[in-house]
């Protein structure tokens, strides 16, 4: 993810933020480089994709803002909704491929955990809803600069 990346009311300059950071218009996601010429083929094009085509559909949860289950219709506005997201497709493009356990682990260590700090009433979701779609303007943690030379 980019430095500076927050939550906005328009798509950033540079379309959508689920493209690779540096990539060039005239490359794609999809396009093989050298270092991915022995990497298995995506079933999911991109994190956008994954979740409208897999994760919404199977990880269907009663949404009730008052009751601690919240979405935003428009979570590619959160970073840390698009940062989690990601890792979600990513890990389940590497554990669909295990046919023994891998969505089962998918499911446990990944899903499970990310999707319950996405739907919290205290997650980056606070103040959206699928009726009402984002609303949340959530500031960043405060950070102090560390001592020089402590780093």
């Amino acid at each position: 993810m980019s430095e500076g990346l927050g939550e906005w009311d328009d798509e950033p300059e540079g379309g959508p933020l689920w493209n690779v950071p540096g990539m060039s218009d005239k490359e794609d996601a999809d396009s093989p480089s050298e270092d991915d010429a022995d990497a298995p083929e995506l079933f999911y094009p991109n994190v956008a994709e994954f979740v409208s085509g897999k994760l919404a559909t199977t990880y269907r949860r009663q949404i009730n803002v008052q009751g601690g289950v919240t979405w935003c219709p428009q979570w590619w506005k959160h970073a840390e909704a698009i940062s989690r997201l990601e890792a979600l497709w990513r890990a389940w493009e590497f554990l669909r491929l295990d046919g023994a356990t891998g969505m089962s682990v998918w499911w446990r260590d990944h899903a499970d955990h990310h999707m319950s700090v996405l739907l919290s009433a205290d997650g980056p979701f606070k103040g959206c809803s699928p009726d009402d779609g984002h609303r949340s303007k959530l500031i960043p943690l405060p950070c102090e600069q560390p001592p020089k030379g402590l780093f």
